[in-house]
């Protein structure tokens, strides 16, 4: 699959309460809307990435369920090739619970289903009839380590470039030499942290801690402030203004397009402007991927 991208995640039904304000702890919010979209950070990032000009390949697991039937329908519309996806009879397609406000800000629950059940042994047999010519390898921390420490090696002894996602937080696995990590400023901040640091909210002091620990760029989300990018010093990215409606899979938006356009040969610099302004464009309307915009208009948007 030579200039493609492979993404190794998470794929989620998502269920959708819009109310006006957030609840906090013990606090029921009622007079809210309900609706359902595909979703997993992993999913989304397959489906960002296809709508910016990639070819996309899916791993990932699901349940024998109708949730996953429908997840899969959901990819191959997108021109995803899920053929590589597990079905297991055990366990259920994962859920996400997300709650979602007015000005467009989010809570969400996971329940993981059978993104914790795929394994490395799997992700390993699932790539090897992938990773032909170069391209790009997504993954996410939506998934067992194991799993994700698989993507990774398999990888790189393609000869593939590696994005690491780290959402949600926690300790990196060892032997991310060359990796490219993601991740938004409190995880970046929590990365760090879990690596024997000390906590600072320097978020530009953070990412060139990351760098420097992996020797690859770090790309530090910001959601409407941009992001920046460590990479023989920090560069700070602007992301184009919109109104938001639904800042749920922005960051999703960010991964897919960022591995789409380096797959193609895209400069860094070009790839993260593309990667931010396909973000912002998300997140003008309701759920994770119906916003996700194609690359003609991103194109318009810079």
């Amino acid at each position: 699959m030579s200039g493609a991208v492979v993404v190794v995640g998470s794929v989620n039904a998502d269920l959708v309460v819009t109310v006006r304000q957030l609840p906090r702890a013990g606090e029921t919010v009622s007079g809210g809307t309900f609706a359902r979209h595909g979703g997993g950070k992993g999913a989304n990032q397959a489906v960002a990435a296809a709508r910016a000009g990639a070819r996309v390949a899916f791993v990932g697991a699901v349940g024998a369920d109708d949730l996953g039937d429908e997840a899969l329908r959901e990819l191959e519309a997108e021109g995803i090739d899920v053929s590589a996806v597990q079905r297991l009879d055990d366990v259920p397609t994962g859920v996400a619970v997300i709650v979602v406000d007015e000005r467009g800000e989010n809570q969400i629950a996971v329940a993981s289903g059978a993104n914790a059940a795929l394994t490395g042994k799997a992700v390993t047999a699932a790539l090897a009839p992938l990773l032909t010519g170069d391209g790009v390898v997504l993954l996410g921390h939506e998934v067992p380590p194991e799993a994700v420490a698989a993507g990774a090696a398999a990888a790189r002894a393609a000869g593939w470039q590696v994005i690491l996602n780290p959402a949600p937080a926690r300790e990196l696995i060892d032997g991310l030499d060359g990796v490219f990590l993601t991740p938004n400023a409190d995880e970046a901040r929590r990365l760090v942290e879990s690596g024997g640091s000390s906590a600072t909210d320097d978020v530009e002091a953070v990412a060139l801690a990351l760098a420097a620990r992996t020797g690859a760029p770090v790309l530090v989300t910001l959601g409407a402030d941009g992001a920046l990018l460590a990479d023989d010093g920090v560069q700070r990215f602007a992301a184009p203004p919109v109104r938001v409606v639904d800042t749920t899979g922005a960051g999703d938006a960010v991964n897919g397009a960022l591995a789409a356009r380096l797959a193609a040969g895209d400069p860094l610099h070009e790839a993260v402007r593309f990667a931010l302004a396909a973000a912002s464009l998300s997140t003008r309307s309701p759920g994770a991927r119906a916003g996700m915009p194609r690359r003609e208009d991103v194109l318009v948007a810079l």
